[in-house]
């Protein structure tokens, strides 16, 4: 018997994945969550089989979450579900150790057919995101950024609307300090534009 967990936000999606693997003859739903901190405090108590997982929770990305799992529990298997096509996400829950990667509009007869090729050993990407991950002339990241945590800080005073100048008096750095952070972040994020950056770390929940 496969014994999953789902995290997903949406009452919707998760009452359909729910109805799916109830369905299924060799599959136990063990567990159902809305959130990060919940999956976080289930995991502590049992490890299911497969984790099917959103990269959109409110409280913490699924790419963090994914990092945090692989590395405390390897035996895992994660499977995401996401409507994030970009190479970069993919990149990132990859490198992550998750097993899995389809969009919230993949049949539940392909859904099944992942958790069971994950469950052999295999990585199953659903046939749009292996276009895009595998496509040699695709451009842009690679994978989301890693920002620290002085940047973090610089981003969220800039999504706030806060100049340079204010940001470098509440954190009491000098300005040209802040203007190094923007000229860093936006390298990271391949952009010419501050607000580009403030939208992809926002999607990604970088901040």
């Amino acid at each position: 018997m496969i014994r999953i967990f789902i995290t997903d936000d949406h009452p919707i999606v998760l009452d359909g994945l729910k109805n799916l693997i109830t369905s299924q003859e060799d599959m136990q739903l063990a567990g159902l969550f809305r959130n990060g901190a919940d999956t976080i405090a289930a995991l502590k108590q049992e490890v299911p089989d497969v984790l099917l997982l959103d990269i959109n929770l409110p409280d913490i990305s699924g790419i963090e979450l994914s990092r945090q799992f692989s590395d405390s529990y390897p035996d895992l298997r994660i499977i995401v579900l996401s409507i994030h096509n970009e190479k970069a996400v993919i990149g990132s829950v990859l490198k992550n150790n998750v097993k899995g990667y389809l969009l919230k509009n993949s049949a539940g007869d392909e859904i099944i057919d992942a958790i069971h090729q994950v469950m052999e050993g295999e990585t199953y990407l659903c046939l749009q995101v292996r276009e895009i991950y595998n496509n040699g002339h695709g451009s842009g990241l690679e994978a989301v950024p890693v920002i620290t945590r002085r940047e973090k800080e610089v981003l969220s005073l800039i999504a706030e609307g806060f100049t340079s100048s204010q940001i470098a008096d509440k954190l009491f750095i000098s300005t040209h300090t802040v203007d190094s952070h923007r000229k860093n972040l936006m390298e990271k994020f391949n952009t010419n534009s501050i607000a580009a950056v403030v939208k992809r770390a926002t999607e990604y929940k970088l901040f």
